[in-house]
């Protein structure tokens, strides 16, 4: 018992592991292979320093680098990938309201119902949060103007509701009782595009509104 006790105690007293210089220098150099990068491959080196800081317990500077990568990602159409960049987000930071929007949309054009419906309140519980009410109000609108499916568009008129807009809830159960609005789009491709589309749209719009994440 006395040598686990002298050991216990040693441990203690041992300095706590600090950030080293190497993994300072790692994000540095990623940040810099971003800078000089096409902008359609920007987003493996911010993800990568993502993960560094991450990993470091850096968690805003993680949070700042994810969220750049998803940019570049949107912006270069890659939907998958970008969807794998904002569940990590939303693993560090479940209440992110411009990554909930954005995975949002990315469930709408993979026609991932199940998941499209979870991101989609929680969304509505973080907008609420942060008194973005009606910004959230005008991309669920939007999500619903181009759905089809019907629990989507009952659930996106329950979230009208929660938002505080009767009159946009109203509007969206018609929608679904129709089987969706008049611009409702029907071929798989066509909706993908336009969700991603939206998606980057979104991104940056709830980004000038100052959500940044």
């Amino acid at each position: 018992m006395a040598d686990f006790f002298h050991w216990f105690r040693s441990k203690s007293d041992s300095p706590q592991p600090k950030r080293s210089e190497n993994w300072e220098r790692e994000v540095a150099q990623l940040e810099e292979e971003a800078k000089k990068t096409p902008r359609a491959f920007q987003g493996t080196p911010l993800n990568r320093a993502g993960d560094l800081c991450l990993r470091a317990g850096d968690r805003d500077r993680a949070l700042a680098y994810y969220g750049r990568a998803i940019d570049a990602l949107l912006e270069d159409g890659q939907r998958e990938a970008a969807r794998g960049v904002a569940n990590k987000i939303i693993r560090v930071h479940p209440e992110a309201v411009r990554t909930l929007c954005t995975l949002t949309w990315l469930d709408l054009a993979a026609q991932h119902l199940a998941t499209a419906l979870l991101h989609l309140r929680d969304y509505v519980v973080a907008a609420k949060r942060v008194h973005r009410e009606r910004l959230a109000g005008d991309q669920i609108l939007s999500m619903a103007r181009c759905a089809t499916q019907g629990e989507f568009l009952e659930a996106a008129a329950d979230a009208m509701d929660q938002l505080g807009f009767a009159g946009e809830a109203a509007l969206v159960r018609e929608w679904a009782r129709a089987g969706g609005s008049p611009s409702a789009l029907a071929e798989p491709e066509a909706v993908a595009e336009h969700c991603l589309r939206c998606a980057v749209g979104s991104n940056a719009h709830h980004k000038d509104q100052g959500a940044s994440t």
